[in-house]
């Protein structure tokens, strides 16, 4: 049975016991993420047919919840709303309980033997490694496992994202700003420093933006017109076409980044 099945079900027991009432349905929600619990009983109908104070209706049934189930370990009532924290007894019987052939989690082998790709972490190299970054490390690797648990085959994968316009802005910003400051010069990791230059792009992109509105240009225009994002553009181009001073900046800022992810992971 599930557990908003056995939640309600023990709802329907208070309600009878302390007011008399038999209830047909029971609302229930996620609790959110700012209140303590588990699973929340809105109270708001219960106001209309007992006419009391939705406090105290709360109470009483969380109160015969946690002394009467082992499925309620602690409440909280918050306006009309019952917050109720399920006990880890209760996670514990219920896998406890789960036959051996039931086999739960389990999925059955991708059909026709099929392999499944799992890509994951896939980080632009023109900023640092960061903790969402670790996120979808964690997760990515995960989803993997679980996967491969059913026999299926996994290959794991990233695409790091290492050109594309965003890569020419910091590419851009190094080249104007730079001085020719290096991951040895600065005392930074790598993609801290090629990352301070994409931040350098966005500051002077923006008071480009600025000076041209105050010019008379719109907004649209003034992003479309800057000096800066034109030649981040032109830069993009001569990638493309395979351009050998910009394939070696790209290559050299590309290395400084490596090494950077290299030292983080």
């Amino acid at each position: 049975m599930a557990l908003s099945q056995i939640i309600t079900t023990h709802i329907q027991a208070a309600a009878q016991a302390l007011f008399g009432l038999s209830l047909d349905k029971v609302e229930l929600q996620a609790t959110r993420r700012d209140f303590e619990g588990d699973i929340t009983m809105v109270i708001f109908p219960l106001v209309k047919v007992l006419k009391g104070n939705p406090a105290e209706i709360g109470t009483k049934i969380g109160d015969y919840l946690v002394e009467n189930t082992d499925v309620a370990t602690r409440f909280n009532v918050v306006g009309g709303f019952l917050n109720i924290v399920i006990s880890d007894d209760y996670y514990i019987n219920f896998f406890n309980g789960i036959k051996a052939d039931e086999k739960y989690g389990k999925t059955q082998p991708a059909e026709g033997g099929k392999a499944v790709m799992v890509e994951y972490a896939s980080p632009n190299t023109n900023k640092p490694l960061h903790l969402g970054h670790v996120r979808n490390v964690l997760l990515g690797y995960s989803v993997a496992e679980i996967i491969k648990a059913s026999g299926t085959k996994v290959y794991k994968t990233q695409v790091v994202n290492d050109r594309g316009i965003h890569i020419c802005k910091s590419m851009l910003a190094w080249e104007k700003f730079g001085n020719g400051e290096t991951p040895e010069s600065s005392g930074l990791k790598g993609d801290k420093l090629v990352g301070k230059y994409y931040v350098e792009f966005d500051k002077a992109y923006k008071a480009q933006i600025n000076e041209l509105i105050a010019a008379g240009a719109t907004e649209d225009e003034a992003k479309k017109k800057a000096p800066l994002m034109l030649e981040a553009q032109d830069m993009l181009i001569k990638w493309e076409a395979g351009d050998n001073a910009v394939r070696a900046l790209w290559e050299k800022m590309n290395s400084w980044v490596y090494a950077g992810f290299d030292a983080t992971f």
